[in-house]
């Protein structure tokens, strides 16, 4: 092994590099004193080119035009310490070019407006195999590519690759492309600002990442297609502008302890044929869905999360299946799981938290197993309403604001041992025809009534208990029927059982207690009591019909009453409401225009009593302001307030969005907004994020199909219909404005403005209040210097954050009391500075 010097001037034995490689042998190394070299080298042979150390400069190489700065042709070339920059071209030029079965080093060297191209042999009956002769070899240490264009390294054929300690920074195009058979190994490899994919994997071309990040692409962070294969464990990847992860064709990725937050669309994506293996990961705050599973694509994860999606977090479509494992779900926008077309869901230990619309959402002709799960928060907690079988076993919900569960489908749902707790509305509803079997099941302490059956279903339920809710135990339409066996009853407001007329229910084995009173029911109802108690007395019914229910202990009829478990109360006054109202923590600008509004409408209705022409008034409002500003909570309000000025029958609200109106084929549409619509009469129509109606650079949508039917479903029922729409200020501009019927419709905006650090921290005293602790002076200007640094962007979610960072400063607190052997009780309500969460 010979050493050659090359140096511009001075005592080198060469002024070029060429000129020592034409002199070099195989395994020669050429020392290179620091310096610009304007020049092309090939490197036939294993030789290696290293930068004199301790020279003060740099050794900078720079290619020629059309042509790449470096050619590696031998089996072992290597580069350390170098800079090279290509020439600047517009034709793609590479820097770096590595011929099929050559192989190269770059050792600590930095490539500057060129990507590193390695190409190895088509086919040739090797399949995979990257070992042995004529596989082209590639290994980057230390190295820094940055400033090029279409990719920053491209290995193509059978190439063998592996990348340490690397990055890749601000490329006009792809970060890294892989296609044939090529292979990846990257460790430690840090991708920074593409306007294109991080990383694209086609042919059959494989990637094992480690340790990495992937950092604000243009496109996807990776995208996988035909029969590509990526292992991820531990990459972290951050505003990517499309997926984060995105597997088409017949592509296999398996992500371990990975992270995809701030995703401009989707986070995990899977298509086509594509399978989707992960495990503990966390996808956050989602431009779209957390994961989206559409064709014939497979997922499977396991201890991973899903936090604060824009869409559905889990959306299945097509034939998909995917099985979640010790997963949770937290704050999305819409719903938590929503499987549709032929999909299926199975779910194992998962929890859904706190999401905008539906836990478990089932439609269609999807298929779902969930088990052993936990749904708590939000609006319904689960909706299964599929041609197909479906089944809950072992699962709780809790605390939704609307039903705990909705059974709609004429696919059987089956629920066993399955528990409902507090929910503000009905435990569970079983829809007009729904096919249900419900068995070893508990409700409790829910606000409307227990178990409600509507016209035409005909239940199986077994071992059901009912005890304290705010309505009747069981409900039964007109037409409703089914056995109801071993069952129990107790501590309702309303009588236990309310049998409307036509119902023709079978009751075996009822007890009944402590209850308002044992039965309601109406003329022509037609129950059948066998072996029946109240308070332990048996109820000695003639059957089938309670025709003496004066003879029977408990039984009352009672006149007919419709069911609406949203509906407000019928002796609110407009006084409560507007105090309600002003009880919100701040939306003063708000308040002041209800006010307004109020009082205009107070003086239509005085003209209309004294004969005069009422002045033209819109009822139909636009919401404009950013996530967590109150405007569902201020709709509802709205409703109210009309009911309570009697402008509108029932005042309730029927919140819905995209997914609820619009349909997935031409046809379906159209019934979907008008069953929304209808279902929202004598009350108010919230429309979320309504500018997803009208998405921008899409012609062909079926979403304008949705507002042409709404608009003439307004005007239809105008008297009778209020409808609000709402989203981000500009967007609901535009989406104003995509339509004539809109414009016209919707002449009042109000502005939700921003909550001041003021406010959050009073919305976070307010949690406190609620859940029994108390802010402690250093604590709440801790807070509101906490809020003042915020950040406002798009991440920020106003009531939500303070929220978020309520039920942190909860866990905080427990894990500091939890080293004192007995706190005091005013230890155990005091939440202190140093409960608040470090970063937010």
């Amino acid at each position: 092994m010979t050493n050659r010097y090359v140096a511009p001037k001075g005592r080198g034995t060469y002024r070029r590099i060429s000129e020592a490689l034409r002199a070099a042998a195989p395994g020669d190394v050429i020392v290179v004193s620091a310096g610009e070299y304007a020049e092309q080298l090939r490197l036939d042979r294993s030789v290696a080119i290293v930068a004199e150390p301790g020279q003060g400069g740099a050794v900078a190489l720079v290619g020629v035009p059309g042509e790449p700065a470096v050619v590696a042709e031998g089996l072992e070339c290597s580069l350390r310490g170098l800079v090279i920059r290509a020439a600047g071209d517009d034709g793609g030029t590479p820097a770096v070019g590595v011929a099929p079965g050559a192989g190269l080093m770059l050792d600590d060297c930095t490539v500057v407006g060129g990507r590193i191209h390695a190409r190895g042999n088509e086919g040739g009956g090797q399949g995979t195999d990257l070992t042995g002769y004529g596989v082209t070899t590639l290994m980057l240490r230390g190295t820094r590519i940055e400033k090029g264009r279409l990719a920053a390294l491209h290995l193509s054929g059978r190439v063998r690759a592996k990348v340490e300690d690397s990055v890749i920074d601000t490329i006009d195009g792809i970060g890294v492309v892989l296609s044939g058979n090529a292979f990846l190994e990257a460790s430690r490899l840090r991708l920074n600002t593409t306007s294109g994919y991080g990383f694209r994997l086609r042919g059959s071309s494989r990637l094992e990442a480690t340790d990495g990040v992937i950092r604000q692409t243009g496109m996807a962070g990776v995208l996988l297609e035909d029969s590509s294969s990526a292992t991820l464990t531990d990459v972290r990847i951050d505003r990517p502008g499309g997926p984060g992860i995105h597997a088409a064709g017949t592509a296999k990725v398996t992500l371990t302890d990975c992270r995809v937050r701030n995703s401009r669309a989707s986070g995990l994506v899977v298509q086509d044929q594509a399978g989707l293996t992960a495990s503990d990961c966390i996808v956050g705050d989602a431009g779209a869905n957390a994961l989206l599973a559409s064709d014939s694509a497979m997922a499977t994860l396991t201890d991973s999360r899903f936090d604060r999606s824009v869409y559905s977090a889990v959306h299945l479509t097509g034939t998909s299946v995917v099985r979640l494992t010790d997963c949770l779900v937290r704050e999305g926008a819409e719903h938590g799981v929503h499987a549709t077309a032929s999909s299926r869901i199975e779910l194992t230990r998962c929890g859904i938290a706190d999401v905008g619309l539906t836990g478990l959402s089932i439609v269609e002709g999807a298929a779902a197993e969930a088990v052993d799960c936990r749904v708590s928060g939000g609006g319904t907690g689960l909706h299964l309403e599929s041609s197909v079988a479906t089944g809950v076993r072992g699962t709780s919900v809790s605390g939704t604001a609307g039903t705990g569960i909705e059974l709609a489908g004429a696919g059987l749902a089956t629920l066993d041992a399955v528990r409902v707790s507090a929910s503000k509305a009905a435990g569970i509803v079983i829809g007009t025809g729904a096919a249900a079997d419900v068995a070893g099941s508990t409700i409790e302490e829910c606000g409307g009534s227990g178990l409600v059956v509507w016209s035409g279903a005909s239940p199986a339920v077994r071992a059901l208990r009912v005890a304290s809710v705010a309505k009747n135990g069981i409900y039964l339409a007109e037409k409703a029927a089914g056995t109801y066996s071993d069952c129990d009853v107790t501590g309702t407001k309303y009588p236990a059982l309310h049998l409307s007329k036509t119902s023709a229910p079978v009751f075996q084995h009822l007890r009944i207690r402590d209850c308002v009173e044992a039965v309601g029911q109406e003329d022509g109802a037609n129950p059948t009591f066998e072996d029946c108690t109240v308070d332990g007395v048996p109820m000695n019914a003639p059957a089938p019909a309670l025709a003496a229910a004066a003879n029977v202990p408990g039984v009352v009829p009672t006149p007919t009453a419709g069911l609406d478990e949203s509906m407000p109360p019928d002796d609110e006054t407009l006084e409560d409401v507007l105090a309600e109202l002003d009880e919100q923590v701040g939306l003063d600008r708000v308040k002041r225009d209800v006010q307004s509004m109020v009082k205009l409408m107070q003086t239509v209705r005085m003209r209309q009593e004294a004969g005069l022409p009422a002045p033209p008034l819109s009822r139909h409002l636009v919401f404009a302001g950013n996530p967590g500003t109150g405007k569902t909570t201020v709709a509802r309000l709205y409703g109210r307030v009309l009911k309570a000025l009697g402008l509108l029958r029932k005042g309730h609200l029927v919140e819905v969005d995209r997914t609820a109106l619009v349909g997935e084929y031409v046809g379906h549409t159209g019934p979907k907004t008008t069953a929304a619509v209808n279902q929202a009469l004598g009350g108010v129509l919230f429309i979320d994020e309504a500018y997803s109606l009208a998405p921008v650079g899409i012609g062909n949508d079926f979403g304008a199909e949705a507002i042409a039917t709404l608009v003439k479903l307004m005007e239809d029922h105008r008297e009778d219909l209020v409808v609000i729409v709402a989203g981000y200020v500009g967007d609901m501009s535009r989406f104003i404005g995509s339509n004539p019927g809109l414009s016209s419709r919707f002449t009042r905006t109000l502005m939700f403005e921003d909550y001041t650090a003021a406010e959050l921290v009073a919305i976070v005293e307010h949690q406190a209040g609620g859940h029994q602790y108390e802010v402690t002076t250093d604590a709440r200007t801790a807070l509101s210097d906490l809020f003042e640094r915020m950040p406002r962007g798009e991440g920020f979610g106003n009531g939500r954050s303070a929220r978020q960072i309520f039920q942190a400063m909860t866990e905080r607190q427990a894990h500091r009391l939890s080293e004192l052997t007995a706190p005091t009780p005013e230890q155990l309500v005091a939440l202190e500075a140093a409960d608040l969460p470090e970063t937010v």
